[in-house]
């Protein structure tokens, strides 16, 4: 089984870094690496790609955004009030 068709979890999304290679990006969306490309090279990948030089990358915020992705809220201790 290939990482595209892996996906991620939902704690590996939680812990992108800021932006993120394509790479990750692909296989956040379950995209293989040459369709990713494509679609980044041709303007229409699902989220925001930002070019850094040769390189490609999306921000955290574009992709879990697009995948509907919530950050779970924080515990908070039991109080007696």
């Amino acid at each position: 089984m290939s990482s595209a068709e892996q996906g991620m979890t939902h704690d590996e999304l939680m812990t992108l870094p800021v932006a993120v290679p394509l790479e990750t990006a692909n296989r956040a969306l379950h995209l293989g690496r040459t369709t990713g490309y494509h679609l980044a090279r041709t303007g229409r990948y699902p989220v925001r790609v930002l070019r850094h030089g040769r390189a490609y990358k999306v921000s955290r915020y574009d992709l879990h955004r697009h995948l509907g992705v919530v950050a779970s809220a924080p515990s908070s201790p039991d109080t007696d009030a």
